[in-house]
């Protein structure tokens, strides 16, 4: 009976080394993916292209979006912005009205009164407009506050040459001219999550997810789909890229079309809007489960696809299996726990270094902005017990802040907990930055439970958001103007 507890425990903790190999396994894609760019099949093209821009109270960017897009190396002749008001009640109606008359004929507002369902309810507007002439031969769909460079349209338009192409999506760098510890994160997490991850994703043969605020669609891709924008869900760009994939067209990542955004500036903010991101993936991997390690049309549904998509969506439950197979290993035999500890942790440090190390180099602009944060990623417990676990001399440090005359089984019963401890204080973080009080322990509380632990927590919240059939409302995060 032990004997079957102890092994049914080991596989409680090899499941969390699941992620970790997901993840080396898709950086590993990032060699090859320089010779999947896909432009050897590229030429030249600038089709006509309708930009549509849901708006809701963004009187704060939405005059300098519009002057950037103004400024892209583009025909205007072949450009034309539509601004769909959804309803604000601050200055953005009347920005947006001026800009159509500075840039007549580029520039359009059109007012959608009955607002305030969501994003995807706005795009669909816009559509409608669209599609009752055969002037749009692409759609670029973007947010309000995003700034794209100069070459950034031309360079996703080429791709519309090889008329297998249905979507292309942007690099979204984290732009504010003077970001803070959250947006530092958010910077060096948006080269791992974006810049590298969707490298290795045009390698695989798939694209998990169009950026919602950079996603250029060609007119075909979205007739296929039904020219219109899913609406029961908070992953809209999600369903879109899917519905794209397994319409028989293919979605890609252009990483030399640079975009920058700005992301929440609070732990408050990034919470809001990650929960929304995270509800939307809980509903699209319910909806789509008929295609998970079913190869498909565009590689989704894929064993590497599916592998690296549950790695992220599961990754709370892998932390808390850990956890309990540790605790309960510990039980039976302490020599065996402490050896799948160091088992795991070392496979960590493994992915560790290599995200960090291919951070650098993928996008070394980003990577100067946020090394410390790059560095910090995992917390400074995590990283202690990586270091700890890497070389053994200092692996006594991992128990060595135990208060003299305690037992070490408290520290090491705590670091086995850790996994799951970790999110526990990330979330702490997010309570206590709304706290008058100890709202100045929210940043190192940050740095001690680590960010992914954070993300992680989000990613809880979206299970119990779920589960409680929570309405689906858009909480929109605040925009200042702040991009460099």
């Amino acid at each position: 009976m032990l004997v079957a507890l102890a092994l049914l425990s080991t596989a409680f903790v090899l499941l969390a080394v699941v992620p970790v190999a997901a993840g080396v396994y898709q950086y590993l894609w990032i060699i090859p993916s320089g010779l999947a760019t896909h432009l050897e099949q590229c030429q030249a093209a600038t089709p006509r292209v309708s930009i549509i821009i849901p708006a809701w109270n963004e009187a704060a960017v939405i005059g300098l979006t519009i002057d950037r897009l103004m400024l892209l190396d583009y025909p205007r002749d072949c450009l034309r912005i539509y601004v769909i008001d959804d309803g604000s009640s601050d200055e953005t109606p009347l920005i947006a009205i001026e800009k159509s008359k500075e840039y007549r004929g580029n520039v359009f507002h059109i007012r959608r009164v009955a607002g305030g369902e969501g994003k995807a309810h706005t795009l669909n507007y816009g559509l409608e407009t669209l599609w009752r002439s055969e002037w749009t031969q692409a759609v670029l769909i973007m947010d309000a506050d995003v700034i794209y460079t100069p070459s950034s349209l031309r360079k996703m338009a080429r791709h519309f040459h090889d008329p297998t192409i249905g979507a292309v999506t942007a690099y979204i760098k984290e732009g504010s001219a003077e970001p803070n510890l959250v947006q530092r994160f958010i910077t060096f997490e948006y080269i791992t999550a974006t810049g590298a991850s969707r490298r290795a994703q045009n390698a695989m043969g798939f694209l998990a997810c169009l950026s919602g605020g950079a996603q250029l669609h060609s007119r075909e891709n979205l007739m296929a789909i039904g020219g219109e924008i899913f609406c029961q869900t908070l992953a809209e760009d999600t369903y879109t890229t899917f519905r794209t994939q397994l319409s028989g067209r293919k979605a890609l990542f252009e990483p030399n079309a640079i975009v920058l955004a700005e992301e929440p500036d609070s732990l408050l903010m990034l919470w809001k809007q990650r929960l929304r991101w995270a509800r939307g993936n809980v509903q699209v991997t319910k909806d789509f489960a008929r295609l998970w390690f079913r190869p498909s049309k565009g590689g989704l549904g894929s064993f590497s696809m599916a592998s690296i998509w549950f790695s992220v969506f599961l990754m709370p439950v892998f932390q808390v299996t850990a956890t309990i197979g540790l605790l309960t290993l510990y039980g039976i035999d302490e020599a065996w726990a402490w050896k799948a500890f160091h088992f795991l942790w070392i496979g960590s440090a493994a992915a560790y270094l290599i995200v960090t190390a291919a951070s650098a180099v993928v996008d070394p602009w980003s990577f100067a902005k946020s090394w410390w944060q790059g560095i910090m990623f995992p917390g400074v417990v995590s990283l202690g017990v990586i270091i700890g676990s890497l070389w053994p001399p200092l692996g006594a440090l991992m128990t060595c802040w135990i208060p003299p005359g305690w037992p070490r089984s408290v520290g090491v019963v705590f670091l086995y907990l850790w996994p799951s401890l970790g999110m526990v204080a990330a979330y702490s973080a997010l309570l206590l930055e709304q706290s008058k009080r100890f709202s100045r322990l929210a940043a190192p509380m940050l740095y001690v439970a680590g960010y992914g632990a954070f993300l992680c927590s989000v990613t809880v919240g979206s299970y119990y958001k779920e589960w409680k059939g929570a309405s689906m409302t858009w909480d929109k995060t605040v925009k200042t103007g702040k991009i460099a």
